[in-house]
């Protein structure tokens, strides 16, 4: 099969993109000198991961220092607007950015505030460039109960903005602790995602399906082995938010010629194809499919396979193919 080159500007649309992981580094820069935040080293390496981590817990370190900077209104409406304008440098109409509100109030934002400086950061980046995009906040597993259900009340006050609930972190801790949040996010007609079977296994999504009610699963790369699994996804339509270059550098799969997107979006799955971050990871949606042509000789038939998974899977409105 010969690969082929990629879709059409302005077609794709992207599921799984944090906030904190696709601040550009000269941004990363200019406000930690504007903020007086110490830095260490070349930002460049500060911020983007090494291609193999070696695990999740270390990969999610070089967010550190975006993290830090990104405590004021003014530094979250910036990064969000730059995204946009990244997103329609890459090629996509459409596409949903997430963040934990909660962790950014060392300065005293509160999250309410930090929600509405990222909704209208996308909003400036939308009227610059046409694109369009959905608001996603995080839940985090290594926190409380309580915690995740104020982020669930806080996404339901600012519905107008918010497209979705996520569960984020570590997978050692259990999702199921975070049911709260997730049934009054149902309740209220919010649709959900959940990281599952990134570092932990299938049992992790089962937990994310019959536990938690997600729609889409965040990565989802390790329930390749459970066949009765794959035959719930396959039946239920969950789409996988997956993500190559991030998968790889996490461990949560050896390498990229092993990686289960090819056989799964064979087998009838709703694979999607995301960065999870820009610039922790260091790519584009670009590289991304790049890397799967070189690798399995994906076509732009095959791109739009994916493509079509993602659009059908969204939270928010997209616009209409170009």
């Amino acid at each position: 099969m010969t690969a082929s080159a990629g879709p059409a500007p302005a077609s794709r649309v992207e599921l799984h993109c944090h906030l904190d992981g696709s601040v550009r580094p000269g941004t990363v820069a200019d406000l930690a000198r504007a903020q007086g935040v110490e830095v260490t080293g070349p930002v460049d390496r500060l911020v983007t991961a090494p291609p193999d981590c070696g695990s999740l817990a270390r990969f999610l370190t070089y967010i550190d220092l975006p993290l830090r900077v990104l405590q004021t209104p003014d530094a979250l409406r910036r990064a969000a607007r730059e995204l946009v304008e990244d997103w329609h440098a890459d090629g996509v109409r459409y596409g949903e950015t997430r963040f934990a509100p909660q962790l950014h109030g060392r300065s005293g934002m509160t999250p309410d505030e930090a929600v509405r400086a990222v909704a209208e950061g996308l909003a400036d980046g939308r009227r610059a460039t046409g694109v369009r995009t959905g608001l996603l906040l995080c839940c985090l597993r290594h926190q409380t109960p309580e915690e995740s259900l104020s982020v669930a009340e806080t996404a339901l006050r600012n519905r107008d903005v918010v497209a979705g609930l996520d569960l984020a972190g570590d997978e050692r801790y259990p999702g199921a602790a975070h049911r709260a949040a997730f049934d009054l996010a149902h309740a209220a007609g919010l649709p959900c995602t959940v990281h599952a079977g990134e570092a932990s296994g299938p049992e992790s999504v089962w937990e994310a399906l019959d536990v938690l009610g997600a729609r889409r699963v965040g990565h989802g790369v390790r329930c390749a082995g459970d066949r009765a699994l794959l035959d719930r996804l396959r039946r239920d339509d969950i789409a996988l938010e997956m993500c190559p270059t991030s998968n790889v550098q996490t461990s949560a799969v050896p390498s990229m010629g092993e990686h289960p997107a090819d056989r799964l979006l064979a087998s009838g799955l709703r694979v999607t194809i995301s960065t999870d971050t820009r610039t922790t990871s260091g790519t584009t949606l670009e590289r991304e499919f790049a890397a799967l042509r070189g690798r399995f000789g994906w076509t732009a038939e095959t791109e739009a396979r994916c493509q079509d998974n993602a659009a059908r899977a969204a939270f928010g409105d997209l616009p209409p193919p170009d």
